[in-house]
């Protein structure tokens, strides 16, 4: 297996994005490739599934590289991941994890390349879209971000994350509520239990009237 990056968030309570610069705290799991919540920091890919075989010296480099982005020697991680690529070039999620690397170090320029570099080998890769929502988001691109997580939730709708950062994205910036409330629940349901998210969930219920008109139409 090979690996499947992130998203956006805060640590404080607030909907924030999953901003890089802690990527330190999520080693992706291996097959679901899933965040752990709002809680988590944008962080490696931990999980991308592929449909070929690759020699085991070169899956090795992959696991290392990952373990390097996970662990904080970010240079070292990006140098590993640039060889993986060199004996291995057909795999987007390497090109993903160098985007988290570059927007780490705040370069949005090289950030983009990445992710072209990814979309062009799979313009459906969910995790290469959801990090386009992230650099547009960054950026103030609203629509453009929209458009990207919404792509990624058309390959994987039950890709949590992106519908997290849809959830984020409509409730602070777009203002729409309804929409903001419906992808976090998409996100716990994809993404398992998370208290911050669920009081969020119940807030937005309140907020847009959701339980009254809940109660009204099963009474």
């Amino acid at each position: 297996m090979l690996s499947q990056p992130f998203s956006e968030n805060g640590g404080s309570g607030r909907r924030l994005p999953l901003a890089p610069g802690a990527l330190l705290a999520l080693l992706a799991l291996l097959t679901s490739g899933c965040a752990s919540g709002p809680a988590a920091t944008e962080a490696p890919a931990g999980a991308e599934a592929v449909s070929r075989e690759i020699p085991p010296k070169v899956q090795t480099l992959y696991e290392q590289a990952v373990a390097a982005m996970a662990g904080g020697d970010l240079i070292d991680a990006q140098l590993q991941f640039r060889a993986f690529l060199l004996q291995n070039p057909g795999y987007p999620g390497a090109h993903v994890n160098l985007a988290i690397l570059a927007a780490a170090k705040n370069d949005d320029d090289a950030a983009a390349e990445h992710i072209r570099n990814a979309l062009a080998l799979d313009p459906e890769h969910p995790a290469a879209l959801n990090q386009l929502g992230m650099l547009e988001r960054r950026n103030g691109r609203f629509a453009e971000a929209e458009s990207a997580y919404l792509k990624a939730v058309t390959a994987s709708p039950d890709y949590a994350l992106a519908h997290y950062n849809l959830g984020v994205l409509n409730e602070l910036y777009l203002q729409r509520l309804d929409t903001a409330l419906e992808h976090f629940e998409r996100y716990l349901e994809f993404g398992g239990e998370d208290e911050q998210v669920a009081k969020w969930v119940a807030d937005l219920k309140r907020r847009t009237g959701t339980d009254e008109r809940t109660a009204n139409v099963t009474e």
